[in-house]
């Protein structure tokens, strides 16, 4: 790490991309794509483990280097969208269980600027230890509380009106996961939880999704309705993607020759509060033809239908040119539509 990087007030983004350049100085760059190479196997297996994933400083430092601009960018991906959904909230406080190095924290801040008590819990010491000097390079973030618990039944969880996990139900036996979603809808006012965009992620957060559910909050994204979600179990699943460019750090613990990588998650976001969700979310990417846009939609009234937009339905269908996939539809009320 570069010692003499100093705090900064910049974009998150940009700051944490300065703060993770130097992370692997000094780390012998096999080490480090054989750590990445044991992570991945690890997030993307289907056993729970008994113990942190990260186990040591190596771990930590690849981990960082490698998943923390692809979590940031789902996280913030998926904040976004609840603040589409509650336009006039902000979270006064925050709170991340299972956060690691603290991406979710970086991506908070990213979608509601300005400092506010954050607290990140997880089990991984070395992983906190990190976390922590990467915030000290960012002003809004350098008071954040870093305290190790262990993610599951007897959380207790500070109070915050925005609780995060991310990529973290995947690394819990069933109780604990149950007990870990139980804790964040007792403390927080909103609750977001984000799972890679694999068919076991997806079933996850729809596990999540129940559970806030049953505990009375009110669904705010991506889902326009809290009826049972339409997909037919074992034919496809619910996920989404952010594109995000590769740095030079990327290429040395991952290698690769595409500038860039998309990231797949699947995500809820809940509140105790009232929202106002999407009338229709795009859950695919959107196929653009001559003269017509295919839109994928899950609807408010629920069910999946697609949509064809023609381009003589004129601001309509230049809308739909631009729509990505996870956005909300239609983007207003619009003369003409079917």
């Amino acid at each position: 790490m570069n010692a003499a990087l100093a705090a900064t007030d910049g974009a998150p983004a940009d700051a944490l991309r300065a703060a993770l350049a130097g992370l692997l100085d000094g780390l012998p760059p096999r080490q480090a794509a054989q750590a990445v190479d044991r992570l991945i196997a690890s997030y993307r297996g289907r056993t729970p483990t008994g113990a942190p994933v990260l186990r040591d400083r190596a771990d930590v430092a690849a981990y960082a280097a490698y998943r923390m601009p692809a979590t940031f960018e789902a996280v913030r991906s998926a904040l976004a969208a609840l603040a589409a959904a509650a336009p006039e909230w902000r979270p006064a406080s925050h709170t991340d269980l299972g956060g690691g190095t603290g991406a979710a924290t970086w991506a908070v801040n990213a979608t509601w600027e300005g400092r506010r008590p954050v607290t990140v819990l997880d089990w991984a010491e070395p992983a906190l230890a990190l976390g922590r000097e990467l915030a000290g390079h960012f002003a809004p973030l350098a008071e954040t509380t870093w305290r190790r618990a262990r993610i599951g039944t007897g959380l207790e969880v500070p109070p915050a009106e925005l609780v995060t996990l991310s990529y973290v139900l995947g690394e819990l036996t069933d109780a604990d996961r149950e007990s870990a979603v139980r804790a964040a809808a007792g403390a927080g006012q909103a609750v977001v939880v984000v799972e890679p965009g694999t068919p076991e992620g997806y079933a996850r957060i729809l596990q999540a999704r129940a559970q806030l559910i049953g505990a009375g909050f009110h669904l705010a994204a991506p889902c326009p309705h809290a009826a049972d979600c339409p997909i037919v179990p074992g034919t496809d699943w619910c996920h989404f993607s952010v594109r995000l460019s590769r740095t030079s750090l990327h290429r040395q613990v991952k290698g690769g020759t595409l500038a860039y990588e998309d990231e797949k998650f699947s995500y809820v976001a809940a509140t105790r509060f009232p929202v106002d969700p999407v009338g229709a979310r795009v859950v695919r990417k959107p196929q653009i033809r001559k003269g017509q846009v295919l839109l994928d939609l899950c609807e408010r009234e629920p069910g999946l239908r697609r949509r064809t937009v023609t381009k003589r339905q004129g601001p309509l269908y230049r809308a739909a040119r631009d729509i990505d996939w996870g956005d909300g539809w239609p983007p207003g009320e619009q003369p003409g539509e079917e």
